[in-house]
């Protein structure tokens, strides 16, 4: 067994399979430090040959509750931006050009960004306590990670969409139905029934495994980095307006927004 730590992301290999686990319980908010320690974790396992799969885990309730919006750097947005680059979003893509196949266990929460980094996974499993969100709408902001890309390739155009208007929570069952988790199993099976999986694709052989994970997301990372530059352009304009910061001091008072077009 080796371990090593990337700052609140730890990593343990055995038997060719690694978890990467995120350590910030309860509920795991990212921001663009967590991602690159991800980032940094997928690019040395890359090149270890005692990875064969990842298992992408995180301690506490929530998988990744999303970005947490009183830290003014969480996103990489910036109000009024023209800019197209966004220090999250090119950490986001080195994820997107990691070479070894990752499955996502998702225990609770995956919202926002967090069910971005869930979806960049290729496979997730996921208890019926699992909540996927794509919440943007109901902070006045605009999706990103690359969801608008990711999202609508996994599950259909329609699906996505109902996802993206509404805002509405999707739970682990239903995630199940609609293809969005591959595997549901109860919480207490999570970790297990991920390493599993990760086993079941380990023991075959690597470069093969490798090359046919390329060829099936031949130019994904490419093309998500060409979308979160117009997401985050979309997230830099949105930011400056009335009803994304009424849509912040609703989440925090818990209470639907009141929104003004503004």
């Amino acid at each position: 067994m080796t371990q090593s730590k990337y700052g609140d992301v730890s990593v343990e290999s055995k038997d060719f399979i690694t978890e990467v686990e995120i350590h910030r319980p309860p509920h795991n908010f990212f921001d663009v430090q967590l991602i690159r320690d991800i980032a940094e974790a997928f690019t040395a396992l890359d090149e270890d040959p005692a990875c064969r799969a990842i298992v992408l885990c995180a301690e506490g309730k929530s998988f990744c509750a999303g970005a947490n919006f009183a830290n003014r750097n969480a996103t990489g947005a910036e109000p009024g931006s023209a800019s197209a680059q966004n220090p999250l979003y090119f950490e986001a893509v080195r994820l997107f050009n990691a070479k070894k196949p990752v499955i996502a266990a998702v225990q609770g929460a995956a919202i926002g960004g967090g069910l971005g980094l869930a979806v960049m996974a290729d496979f997730r499993v996921a208890s019926p306590e699992a909540r996927f969100a794509a919440n943007f709408v109901k902070i006045g902001f605009h999706p990103g990670f690359g969801l608008t890309l990711t999202l609508p390739r996994l599950i259909g155009e329609q699906k996505a969409a109902l996802m993206f208007y509404t805002g509405r929570r999707i739970t682990g069952q239903e995630a199940a139905d609609w293809g969005l988790a591959d595997v549901l199993v109860e919480s207490e099976r999570l970790r297990p029934a991920a390493r599993e999986l990760a086993a079941e694709i380990a023991e075959n052989a690597p470069l093969a495994v490798v090359s046919t994970r390329t060829t099936m997301r031949i130019g994904l990372a490419e093309a998500v980095k060409a979308r979160t530059n117009i997401e985050h352009r979309e997230q830099s304009r949105l930011m400056t307006t009335e009803d994304h910061r009424e849509g912040i001091k609703a989440v925090a008072e818990r209470r639907p927004g009141r929104f003004v077009g503004k």
